[in-house]
């Protein structure tokens, strides 16, 4: 949701209306809290529901619980996104890098402490993750807030209350690709011989968001220059910007195909496209296509491969190739 930013603060910044910056960023707070409140309780009763389910009694106690310690990581995800958008659309990359180092050398000390001196195992894990995540919003908060930004940040203000109706309707198109691959994961929970099925497709996954980091910097990047061409006027030079972020992004994705084949391929440049079409200003379209490729055509796709046909975890990337045709044609 906090991606509407970068279309927001990034046309703002294009256009030189410095001040909107920052009201767009409070805006985006007070919009993102309330909706950590009303996701609250899948957090709170994560075992319960899991139960009901079918899940298996121990995985779903121990989600429950570490669901529950995970609630601050939680609501620092209202603050940090909308805090690196903000700084993006700035060109002050370098600081998120540099703040995202230090929150990664905190989580390794915390890490190391909570769960190998201290034995507390997962718990320990949880409550590394929550410490590391709100020093990263700390650090962002103090260098957009103490002096660094004197033109987008002029500090607290009332008129981040005005218009959040229509800043919602902006922020609500959801990235359903993620929702697809949680569900994905829950889904093996129901195969046989399900604590494998699942610790398979839970490593493919990791193996996947690791590389998918170097796409979603494109997606970012491009986002962030198309909306301030945009905003600048300037139509070619954000169709420029695209031209080089795709060919970018083939020269990348093919040292890292071995790893996921098809998949890898397509998702280098897919997030490219949907990059363009948030620095467009298009959230809705990439929602709706989202929503058709991954949970209309996907979903289906993978129940009847693993309880039909009998597939397991076979990964299959028609879902992927589709999504990136409508948006290259988008």
């Amino acid at each position: 949701m906090a991606s509407a930013l970068e279309t927001l603060c990034g046309q703002a910044f294009g256009a030189k209306t410095y001040h909107m910056l920052g009201i767009y960023l409070q805006r985006s707070w007070i919009v993102l809290l309330l909706c950590c409140f009303l996701l609250l309780p899948v957090y709170i009763f994560a075992s319960q529901i899991l139960k009901l389910l079918e899940q298996t009694y121990e995985v779903a106690e121990q989600t429950g619980l570490v669901a529950v310690l995970l609630i601050p990581l939680h609501f620092s995800f209202a603050f940090q996104f909308p805090l690196q958008r903000f700084l993006q659309c700035q060109l002050k990359n370098q600081v998120i890098a540099w703040v995202a180092v230090a929150g990664l050398v905190v989580n390794a000390l915390t890490s190391w402490l909570s769960v190998y001196v201290l034995d507390f195992g997962v718990v320990g894990a949880a409550v590394a993750l929550d410490i590391s995540w709100w020093f990263t919003v700390l650090g962002l908060f103090v260098y957009s807030s103490c002096g660094w930004c004197p033109l987008t940040w002029s500090g607290f203000t009332m008129q981040a209350f005005y218009g959040l109706g229509s800043l919602s309707s902006t922020l609500l198109p959801l990235d359903l690709e993620n929702w697809y691959y949680r569900i994905l994961i829950l889904m093996t929970g129901y195969l046989k011989d399900a604590t494998i099925a699942v610790d398979a497709l839970s490593v493919c996954m990791s193996i996947n968001v690791w590389e998918l980091k170097i796409p979603l910097a494109f997606f970012a990047g491009t986002g962030v220059r198309v909306a301030n061409e945009l905003g600048a006027g300037n139509g070619k030079a954000a169709k420029f910007a695209t031209k080089v972020s795709v060919a970018q992004s083939h020269v990348v994705r093919c040292p890292l195909s071995f790893l996921l084949a098809i998949t890898i391929l397509l998702n280098n440049v897919q997030p490219i496209l949907s990059g363009v079409a948030v620095g467009c200003g298009w959230q809705a379209w990439v929602a709706y296509i989202n929503l058709g490729c991954y949970h209309i055509v996907g979903l289906p796709l993978g129940i009847l491969m693993g309880r039909v046909f009998k597939l397991g975890v076979t990964v299959d990337s028609r879902r992927n190739f589709l999504k990136f045709r409508i948006l290259e044609n988008l």
